[in-house]
């Protein structure tokens, strides 16, 4: 049996993890919810989820608070044990240096095997270990809901990778788009706002969605649903289908927080309607509100 297969086989049955019965029954709880409260959900309102009945209030203040305060740790929050918190900071590391040595714009690009490959054969990087790439896939075909993220999948090969002959890069941003819809709708957003919006996050392959998820992780003990809560799990990023961020000119890292809201770039593309966002405020996908990410 080739070892990816297993290792699927092996995450269905949450081999690596110690998992919680109750808080996975909690999290299936959620999905549910997820599909009952589509139609209220969209006005991103606490009155129209605490509307239904059946609900148990507890149940709904402790989700909000989790969306709200991301980066606050929950006691049913799946975290890595010590061996795996050692292999977690190798593993950074090494996309670190993996970062580094080919760039920004190559590294958004980059696939998973792809990855590997060039890692084996240059010294700075280092080659990837077994155990390494054990919990790289195991993190992989883990169910994200388990961490409390209830997206869908969107990349489910682990071995995709991103057709240059799609894409188109973005002057001054380092950033690429997939021509088409993503392009056009980026692009009218330029036409509307001038030179005062920017990119600032647009196609990320695999390796990179691992590397920032994981990096999450990393900074907060290895908490894995912690992580899960302002970034997407490996394979889940909407940004593997056509999703981008965009912020303000000047604001930096600011644009990655609330107060992007306060900026005339977010006035400007609340007002003219055209813009969609995909997690709006209290969203049921069990992640913080982005109003900076654009919606397809």
């Amino acid at each position: 049996m080739k070892r990816r297969v297993f290792l699927k086989l092996a995450a269905m049955s949450a081999c690596l993890y110690p998992v919680d019965i109750s808080a996975s029954i909690r999290f299936l709880t959620a999905r549910q919810k997820k599909t009952i409260f589509q139609s209220d959900i969209i006005q991103g309102s606490e009155d129209a989820i605490t509307r239904k009945e059946h609900v148990d209030d507890n149940q709904i203040k402790d989700y909000l608070t989790k969306v709200r305060n991301p980066d606050l740790q929950h006691s049913e929050d799946i975290i890595l044990d010590s061996t795996q918190k050692r292999l977690l900071s190798d593993v950074v590391h090494r996309f670190q240096r993996l970062y580094k040595t080919i760039g920004y714009g190559n590294f958004g690009l980059l696939g998973y095997d792809d990855a590997i490959h060039f890692a084996k054969k240059n010294r700075i990087v280092g080659h990837f270990t077994d155990p390494e790439l054990a919990l790289l896939e195991m993190i992989f075909y883990r169910d994200a809901a388990d961490y409390g993220f209830l997206g869908d999948k969107k990349v489910v090969d682990l071995e995709q990778v991103v057709n240059r002959s799609d894409i188109s890069r973005i002057p001054g941003s380092g950033n690429y788009l997939f021509k088409g819809e993503s392009l056009a709708k980026f692009e009218k957003i330029k036409e509307n706002l001038g030179d005062e919006v920017l990119l600032t996050s647009g196609i990320r392959g695999i390796v990179k969605q691992f590397y920032l998820f994981l990096n999450k992780a990393y900074r907060h003990d290895g908490n894995l649903s912690l992580a899960s809560r302002s970034l997407a799990p490996p394979g889940y990023s909407y940004h593997a289908t056509g999703d981008f961020d965009i912020g303000q000119k000047g604001l930096g890292s600011v644009n990655f927080t609330e107060q992007f809201t306060t900026t005339r770039v977010f006035k400007q593309l609340a007002k003219q309607g055209y813009v969609d966002y995909r997690y709006l405020r209290d969203n049921m996908l069990g992640v913080r509100y982005e109003p900076w990410h654009v919606k397809l």
